[in-house]
């Protein structure tokens, strides 16, 4: 583990409050380490080279690409997503409520939401606006600095509080941002110009905003053995793979895909389910038996964050796979397919941690209990690729603010690493 991985992933994290700023940090590594930026509606005539492209400003793809070779090495991807659960602005948000100024908000994913108190909340996100000459721009903007906070309803008027008190999240969660009058349009134009100085707007047209929580991401523990941040899930994982596809510049066809959505089920225009990958992957395969060739060859390794097992509840694991924080990457596995991972994508990633002396660790859910899923499935079953899922362990999953093993981050890009320069995922047929 190196204090500067561990330095990078922190302010990398911080400087993600949402997945338009995740993926525009994300390009901004890309360039600096020599990647060239490529634009979907352009023709592609594209030679042996680094080149990353992204969609909706939420989703990216970077790789390098071989033409030559493509056809038998295949390629080896990283996949991950940008978005996390969180509170997202209405449309119309603004409401005042005894003096109070509030903002109207929509649960984005499996929240848990009772964490989202008594937090200093701020807003990022992307703005789209009218220019003074009458063109569409749009623009990220974050305003940094705590602007809200949603108060919890003290013990003394709700008795049952530790008991059985839930969220209502129409009525128990719209933040305080005021107590005067204030012109959200008006605050948006300004962040506009703060964040882009040379921005010429007529008016502000459409938003996608969310709260996050201003905390910044931090080493804890006695021996600082503990990343506490919010949107580890999944931010933890793009940073990873990011910095093992970067430290890879001679694997040939290496690929990282984060995608947008996952927390809501992925089918969208940015999502999983879509169709950006796909297009890609059409347009560096000249033909279809080029492209049938290659994808014969190639592997998905789709990295989201595991269930490590909390001592306060261990009873919630199956015995006998209940991963640790710092103990290594965890292979995920499920029957029906929530994860897939196969016996044969399993012991390329074991068999990789074990050359390189990485411990890792196995996942299942108990069988009384559901099962989520990842990017995984969705990949593997619209591209016919062999396909595993793995993620780092923690708790919290899911909250403002989760914690991870600082161990893992080392653990986890090493083993990345090693899977884009190994001469590629193959296994022998054996007898039947």
């Amino acid at each position: 583990m190196t204090s500067s991985l561990l330095t990078q992933l922190l302010d990398y994290i911080k400087a993600s409050p949402t997945p338009f700023h995740a993926t525009q940090i994300t390009a901004n590594r890309l360039n600096a380490a020599g990647f060239k930026a490529i634009d979907e509606a352009s023709a592609w005539t594209l030679q042996k080279g680094r080149y990353f492209v992204t969609r909706n400003d939420s989703s990216i793809i970077a790789f390098n690409y071989d033409p030559d070779s493509l056809p038998d090495t295949g390629f080896k991807m990283v996949g991950a997503h940008t978005d996390s659960p969180c509170l997202k602005v209405k449309p119309n948000p603004v409401f005042e409520c005894k003096g109070y100024q509030q903002i109207a908000v929509e649960v984005y994913g499996g929240v848990l939401l009772n964490p989202w108190f008594d937090r200093d909340l701020s807003l990022a996100g992307k703005v789209t606006y009218k220019c003074l000459d009458g063109q569409l721009r749009s623009a990220l903007i974050d305003f940094e600095v705590p602007v809200a906070t949603i108060p919890s309803l003290a013990i003394h008027l709700d008795r049952e509080a530790n008991n059985a008190r839930t969220v209502n999240p129409q009525t128990d969660l719209p933040p305080i941002v005021a107590q005067v009058d204030f012109d959200f349009h008006h605050q948006l134009i300004e962040q506009v110009k703060r964040c882009h100085p040379d921005a010429q707007i007529e008016t502000i047209l459409a938003f996608d905003l969310s709260f996050y929580d201003t905390q910044a991401p931090r080493l804890t523990g006695l021996h600082s053995d503990f990343i506490a941040s919010a949107r580890l899930d999944n931010l933890l994982s793009c940073f990873l793979a990011l910095e093992a596809l970067i430290a890879s510049p001679q694997a040939p066809n290496a690929m990282i895909i984060f995608n947008d959505h996952e927390e809501v089920g992925s089918a969208s225009y940015a999502g999983a389910d879509g169709s950006f990958l796909v297009d890609v992957i059409d347009r560096l395969t000249p033909s279809s038996e080029s492209k049938i060739r290659s994808l014969a060859a190639s592997m998905l390794i789709s990295t989201d964050n595991a269930h490590g097992v909390h001592p306060n509840f261990s009873a919630k694991h199956e015995p006998r796979h209940g991963p640790k924080l710092n103990g290594g990457p965890v292979i995920k596995i499920n029957a029906n397919q929530r994860y897939a991972t196969n016996s044969d994508t399993h012991a390329i990633f074991k068999s990789l941690c074990e050359d390189k002396g990485i411990p890792h660790q196995v996942f299942v859910t108990r069988s009384d209990m559901g099962c989520g899923s990842t990017i995984g499935p969705i990949t593997a079953s619209k591209l016919g690729i062999k396909t595993l899922d793995v993620g780092l362990p923690t708790f919290g999953m899911h909250s403002i603010r989760e914690l991870a093993g600082a161990q893992d981050a080392q653990h986890l890009v090493d083993v990345l690493t090693a899977f884009y320069q190994s001469p590629g995922p193959s296994i022998v047929p054996g007898e039947t």
